[in-house]
């Protein structure tokens, strides 16, 4: 896949999901949720660590399973009551790459920020043990992760990048990645993820017949970051290999609290998390993934601005009274007139 013809595909699944902030139409309980990942990915423990964090402060914060970062970018512009994502940077890159030219992708990038940024997350490529470079894997049958997916945005971009073109590109899970592997219908997949991800973690990887492909590329490692995953951090994996990473942020939408009580409740909400995981930054890294050891909270991707809301919970007057979980009383949310009405207006002019 090209890289034009990938970005009209990022352009067509921003205008599926709607690109104004959708606010609910009749008044309801005031949710916090963050969305992750699959089931087997590295987002879905780190937002469960969050979640953790925040029970104990009697917050409760709901965890969303999801394909993965583009679906997680796109939600966190449109659905309601999600205030928070986990995504990979060179998404939000590219799409600011094309911003210059869709102006649809201009507005969906509009009022999103960063939380924190996370951790390096690694390019995984199990492969045959007869492919050895990414150059083999020309003509050859490769899984790249489905297309709502950072795996898919990431394998697209390295594959294009590399000059590599192989004879099919599978849009596919990881686990079905993994099944059809181990069957022999493939020869290759793509995750990213941080490592050690779960659905390496397991017996079935035969070594003497799949290893992990190292990752060199110059063009690669002028793009990504150079990284390594280590000896035996797999069962299957006896030796170090060199690959390529990329960050992963927690990114949320910049909400204006004068706005009405939605927008209001929803700052409150992320700067209660920035509060959370700052203060509590080294509870996270003794009991939390291990990921959480990686992470430097001063990497800022650059280009991208950090909300208002997580400086607000980051200020030294900032309370929190972590009490006993309640029940929020329903918002009193704008009429479905004015709703509709402020929905046209950001599909036009943005918002």
């Amino acid at each position: 896949m090209g890289l034009i013809r990938l970005g009209k595909l990022l352009t067509r699944a921003a205008l599926l999901a709607g690109l104004g902030l959708v606010l609910p139409s009749t008044a309801s309980a005031f949710e916090r949720n963050i969305l992750t990942g699959g089931a087997t990915g590295t987002y879905i423990q780190i937002g469960g660590d969050l979640s953790g964090l925040a029970a104990a402060c009697g917050i409760e914060l709901n965890v969303r399973e999801s394909a993965g970062s583009l679906e997680n970018f796109l939600g966190v512009r449109k659905r309601r009551h999600t205030q928070l994502g986990i995504v990979q940077s060179d998404v939000l890159e590219y799409l600011k790459t094309y911003s210059s030219e869709d102006p649809e992708i201009a507005r969906a990038i509009f009022g999103v920020r960063i939380a924190f940024p996370l951790y390096n997350e690694e390019v995984h490529i199990l492969a045959k043990r007869d492919i050895n470079s990414l150059a083999d894997l020309n003509g050859r049958r490769v899984a790249v992760g489905v297309e709502d997916s950072g795996t898919f945005l990431t394998a697209s971009l390295v594959l294009d990048l590399a000059g590599v073109a192989p004879a099919e590109r599978l849009t596919i899970n990881a686990d079905t990645s993994l099944q059809m592997l181990l069957d022999g219908d493939i020869d290759a997949f793509f995750y990213v993820a941080g490592a050690p991800t779960k659905i390496f973690q397991t017996d079935q990887i035969d070594p003497e017949k799949l290893h992990l492909l190292s990752v060199t590329d110059p063009t690669l490692s002028a793009v990504y970051t150079p990284s390594k995953i280590e000896a035996g951090t797999y069962p299957f994996q006896q030796e170090t290999i060199d690959v390529v990473a990329v960050k992963a942020v927690l990114m949320t939408y910049e909400y204006t609290p004068e706005r009405n009580g939605y927008h209001r409740a929803s700052c409150d909400a992320v700067a209660d998390v920035a509060h959370l995981i700052a203060k509590e930054f080294q509870t996270l890294q003794q009991s939390g993934h291990p990921k959480w050891n990686d992470v430097d909270l001063n990497d800022i991707p650059p280009g991208w601005n950090i909300s208002q809301c997580v400086n607000l919970g980051l200020s030294e007057n900032y309370q929190l009274d972590c009490g006993p979980a309640t029940s929020p009383e329903p918002l009193s949310i704008e009429s479905e007139a004015n709703a509709a009405y402020r929905s046209r207006i950001c599909a036009v002019i943005g918002c």
